[in-house]
C-alpha cells in the first residue's frame, strides 16, 4: 500500500499512498465534514513531512517516531482515527506499534471476578503471544489476566521480550506454576508491578521473583492460597523499594514474614487473614504504613495486642480498618487514637467491645479524623456519639447505623449541631 522507494524530486514524485480498496476503511461514521478533512490532511502532512525528511533513493528503516508522526497526529483527533491511518499507511502502523507501551487482551477484563471468566471470549495461547510480543517490543505494561489456559511456556517469551515490562498482570491464570514464574524472574529486570490474584504461586516462585526483581513496588498476592510467611518473608527482606502489598484471603499467612520490612511499605491489605499478635507487630515495624487494613480476622486476636505497639511505627497512619474485629477494646483504642494523628478514616464497623472510655478517646484525640465506621457497634451509646459530636471536628462523614443504644433525638441533635457531618446508614 505504500512506496517507500525515494526519488530525486520528493514534491514531483508519486504518491506514499495508494488507493484505499473500500471506502469503509475511512472513519465516515456520521461525523462532521470537518473531521473528516482532518483525517486526510493528516495523510496529506505526514507524506510531504516523511518525503522531506528521507534521502532519495532510500528506504525507511527507522523504528523510532519521528517529527511527521507528532505533526500528523495533531490532525487525527480520535484514537479511531489513528487506526485507520495505520491501516492507510505502513509506515504510520509501524511506528504505532513501536510506540506502544501498554497491552491488555480482550479477556483482561476490567473487573475480574470468576462470574466474568464465563464470558465467552478468544483463547490466548503462547502462539498468539509471541506474534503480540513481536509486534509490540517496547512495551512497558501487559495484561494477561483472564488468560485461563495459558501455561507456563507462554510466559518463556518473556526471557526475550520483557527487559522492558515494568507492569504486569496475571489475575485468574491458572495455568501458570512457580516454573511460569521463573521466566518472569529471569527476564523481567525491571519489573515494579506484578498482580497475581487467585494464581498458582508458591513460597519458591515468590522468592524467586523477589530475589531477581528488586526494583518491585506493587504486588498483589490476594487470593493466593499457597503462599506462606516463608514467601512473604523473602519478598519483604529481598524487595526493599515495597509500596503495597495485598495479602487478602491468603490463609496461610500470620504476618511474622513481615518482621523488619522496608520504611517503604505504605499501603497493606489483609483482609481476611488468620493474623497472629506478632504477626500484627511485624507489620508495623517498618515504620511508613499509611493504609492497613486488616478488617474480618479469621483468628481471635484481643486488641491487647495494639496496647504494646510503639506508637512511633503507627504515627503514620492515615486510613485503618479494623471491621468485624469484634474483640478490640477501649484500651487498643485509645492507644491508636493517640499514636496515629494523622489518621482521616477509621472504619469500626462490628467492634463490639468499644465502650465509652473509647469513644472518648477518639473524640479527644483523632484532630484530623473526617471519616467513620461504626455500624453496628452495639456499645456506641449517646453519650459516646456526643464524645465523637463534640471531639472530632474535621469530621465530614459517619456511617452510623443500627446502633442500638442511641437515640433517634441523639441522632437528630447530632445534625443539628454538626450540620457539616453527613450521617450515613450501614446501606449507603
Amino acid at each position: 500500500m505504500m512506496d517507500f522507494i525515494g526519488t530525486a524530486n520528493p514534491l514531483t514524485r508519486a504518491s506514499r499512498f495508494t488507493q484505499v480498496d473500500e471506502v469503509k476503511a475511512f472513519p465516515y461514521r456520521g461525523d462532521t465534514i470537518v473531521q473528516n478533512l482532518n483525517f486526510f490532511a493528516a495523510i496529506v502532512v505526514f507524506s510531504l513531512v516523511m518525503d522531506m525528511e528521507t534521502p532519495p533513493h532510500s528506504v525507511i528503516l527507522n523504528h523510532q517516531p519521528c517529527r511527521a508522526q507528532h505533526i500528523s497526529r495533531s490532525w487525527l483527533e480520535s484514537s479511531n482515527d489513528r487506526e485507520s491511518f495505520g491501516l492507510t499507511c505502513h509506515r504510520w502502523l509501524h511506528i504505532q506499534n513501536s510506540s506502544r507501551r501498554s497491552l491488555q487482551f480482550q479477556c483482561s477484563f476490567t473487573q475480574l471476578n470468576p462470574t466474568s471468566l464465563s464470558r465467552p471470549s478468544t483463547t490466548i495461547n503462547t502462539f498468539h503471544l509471541y506474534r503480540l510480543l513481536c509486534r509490540f517490543p517496547q512495551l512497558q505494561s501487559l495484561s494477561l489476566s483472564g488468560c485461563i489456559e495459558l501455561p507456563d511456556s507462554g510466559l518463556s517469551l518473556l526471557l526475550t521480550y520483557g527487559l522492558k515490562l515494568e507492569s504486569l498482570h496475571l489475575d485468574f491464570c491458572y495455568g501458570i506454576t512457580d516454573h511460569g514464574f521463573s521466566f518472569i524472574a529471569g527476564g523481567c529486570p525491571l519489573l515494579t508491578i506484578i498482580s497475581l490474584y487467585r494464581c498458582n504461586v508458591t513460597d519458591i516462585g515468590l522468592e524467586s521473583l523477589s530475589q531477581s526483581c528488586s526494583t518491585l513496588k506493587d504486588v498483589n498476592l490476594s487470593f493466593c492460597s499457597l503462599i506462606s510467611d516463608h514467601g512473604i518473608r523473602a519478598l519483604s527482606q529481598n524487595s526493599r523499594h515495597l509500596r503495597s502489598v495485598n495479602i487478602s484471603y491468603c490463609r496461610n499467612v500470620t504476618g511474622v514474614g513481615f518482621q523488619g520490612c522496608s520504611q517503604t511499605l505504605a499501603y497493606l491489605e489483609a483482609d481476611s487473614c488468620k493474623l497472629e499478635p506478632e504477626g500484627i507487630l511485624a507489620i508495623v515495624s517498618g515504620g511508613g504504613l499509611e493504609y492497613l487494613n486488616i478488617s474480618k480476622l479469621k483468628s481471635c486476636i484481643h486488641g491487647y495486642v495494639l496496647t504494646t505497639i510503639d506508637v512511633g511505627f503507627i504515627s503514620k497512619l492515615r486510613v485503618l480498618n479494623f471491621r468485624l474485629w469484634t474483640t478490640i477494646g477501649d484500651d487498643a483504642i485509645a492507644k491508636i487514637a493517640e499514636g496515629c494523628p494523622l489518621l482521616e478514616e477509621w472504619n469500626l464497623d462490628y467492634c463490639f467491645e468499644i465502650r465509652i472510655s473509647g469513644w472518648e478517646s477518639i473524640g479527644s484525640k483523632c484532630r484530623n479524623l473526617e471519616r467513620l465506621h461504626v455500624n453496628r457497634c452495639r456499645n456506641l451509646s449517646d453519650q459516646g456519639l456526643q464524645a465523637l459530636r463534640d471531639g472530632c471536628r474535621r469530621l465530614r462523614k459517619l456511617y452510623l447505623g443500627r446502633c442500638r443504644l442511641i437515640s433517634s433525638i441523639s441522632i437528630e441533635m447530632f445534625k443539628y449541631l454538626r450540620s457539616d457531618v453527613q450521617i450515613m446508614d450501614e446501606a449507603t
